[in-house]
């Protein structure tokens, strides 16, 4: 099992994704006012589920 220090790093990565996500629609909608964009979406999705998939899955590992 990976030490605790790298778990809570990879922990914090992806959170980071997740916020990043969020901010980025977010922030695209108000700037732009493109809420409904294929793209926006793209990217969001990616980032979401790479994050939410990350989180769970290390604190899983941690308890």
């Amino acid at each position: 099992m990976p030490e605790e220090p790298k778990l809570k790093i990879a922990k914090y990565f992806y959170l980071v994704l997740l916020i990043m996500g969020l901010v980025f629609y977010i922030s695209w909608g108000i700037l732009y006012n493109g809420w409904f964009d294929r793209g926006v979406y793209a990217v969001t999705i990616v980032l979401v589920g790479f994050g939410v998939t990350g989180v769970l899955l290390y604190s899983h590992i941690e308890k």
